[in-house]
């Protein structure tokens, strides 16, 4: 546990830096040159299958530590990255965690829910229910645990509050040490937080957001949080937003997306996922092809995990499973 003179508590919980690292191939097959491209693998946190909602839960969960929480509590969809990571990290400091999570039980348990259970997480199923239904459901499970005695925390959907931005205003900062020379660094945009952070170092003319669907107002979420961060005003029209790869919603594989991954994995060996690196890359690669983002000045995409949601998407997992049964064949021909 850390604690600046003038900033909240934060958690140990990463393995820092994560590193930055170039995708030659990738880059060409973008029409890049080979040295344009790099990678930050914020996917290589450490905490519990790695992703970038570490570098936000060691504020919020220092922050629950200070005011003596025993559980963590805290909503999500079925296959939340956030949500597992939570579990991760309950498990690290000794907390208990609930889980309030869209959806029934039974209809899935593999990907990000296996591991949830791994990590001795409580899942409470909130049904049909919308951000307004979870966090609902989230302060009525909070009640009944300090109707217990127990001390709840409730953690916000995805991690993303001003406090857990601070994290990526931290790893835009390291980013810099890393490559100063960059221009324009590439993130999916869920819930807000990690694409606030990064404005907030490095501002707004050198990020560029994929919106993946999980909020309704992302320019506004996210000019919000920067606002907060910095303690001035951001208007969401300064902010540089892909609007364009969220296709018919938030958990539906989209043509765009699966070539994304296909490409990724074949030249790199880098796996994204469907939800939002797949749809980040999705949107890199149409912001190349529109001249948003040009040969000869270092981009940086940034990886930020969700390697065991791929598990939990059954329609990425056929697509995969069809393409090496199809490629066994011509092999074998």
């Amino acid at each position: 546990m850390t604690r600046d003179s003038d900033t909240p508590q934060r958690a140990a919980l990463g393995t820092w830096p994560t590193p930055l690292e170039p995708v030659p191939r990738l880059a060409r097959a973008l029409g890049l040159g080979t040295d344009d491209l790099w990678v930050k693998r914020d996917d290589l946190t450490g905490l519990g299958g790695g992703g970038n909602k570490v570098r936000k839960l060691e504020w919020t969960c220092g922050a629950a530590l200070a005011e003596g929480a025993t559980v963590l509590v805290t909503t999500g969809a079925p296959q939340s990255n956030h949500a597992r990571l939570t579990a991760a990290a309950g498990a690290r400091l000794g907390l208990d965690v609930v889980l309030v999570l869209a959806g029934s039980p039974g209809s899935s348990a593999s990907g990000n829910l296996a591991l949830d259970g791994l990590f001795g997480a409580t899942v409470v199923w909130a049904g049909d229910a919308g951000h307004g239904g979870l966090a609902s459901t989230a302060e009525q499970v909070a009640e009944q645990l300090r109707g217990r005695g127990a001390v709840p925390a409730l953690i916000p959907f995805g991690g993303t509050s001003v406090i857990g931005a601070r994290g990526y205003a931290e790893c835009g900062r390291e980013l810099l040490t890393q490559a100063p020379d960059l221009a324009t660094v590439v993130v999916a945009l869920g819930s807000g937080g990690t694409m606030a952070g990064l404005v907030d170092a490095l501002g707004a003319a050198r990020v560029l957001g994929v919106h993946c669907g999980a909020v309704t107002d992302p320019a506004g979420t996210v000019s919000e949080l920067v606002c907060g961060l910095s303690g001035t005003h951001c208007e969401p029209k300064t902010l540089r937003l892909r609007l364009d790869q969220v296709g018919d919603g938030y958990g539906v594989l989209t043509e765009q997306v699966m070539a994304a991954l296909t490409l990724t994995a074949r030249t790199e060996g880098i796996v994204l996922d469907p939800i939002y690196t797949g749809r980040a890359m999705a949107g890199l690669i149409a912001a190349i092809q529109e001249g948003d983002v040009v040969p000869g000045q270092r981009t940086v995409f940034l990886h930020s995990g969700g390697l065991p949601g791929l598990f939990g998407h059954p329609a990425t997992l056929a697509k995969a499973e069809a393409a090496l049964t199809v490629e066994g064949h011509r092999t074998l021909r």
